[in-house]
């Protein structure tokens, strides 16, 4: 079963902590370093998906796509 958004962002942030702390042999930072960059493309990919369905619910009746600010 997929990770929720959040639960990804949340392994995101401990992986970068993780990595910032420098405390780990080079072999198991590439590791981390890797699934950093798998899940920060999972999420990148979550985000744009929500920004598509968002669009296509924000078109009005002729189907024009009402580009306002939905997030501030």
């Amino acid at each position: 079963m997929a990770k929720t958004f959040e639960a990804s962002l949340n392994e995101l942030e401990r992986i970068v902590n993780q990595l910032e702390d420098g405390d780990m042999p080079l072999e198991e930072s590439l590791k981390l370093f890797e699934d950093g960059v798998r899940l920060s493309r999972e999420c990148r990919e979550r985000l744009t998906n929500a920004e598509r369905r968002i669009e296509v619910l924000m078109k009005d009746a002729n189907g024009n796509a009402s580009l306002q600010s939905v997030v501030e």
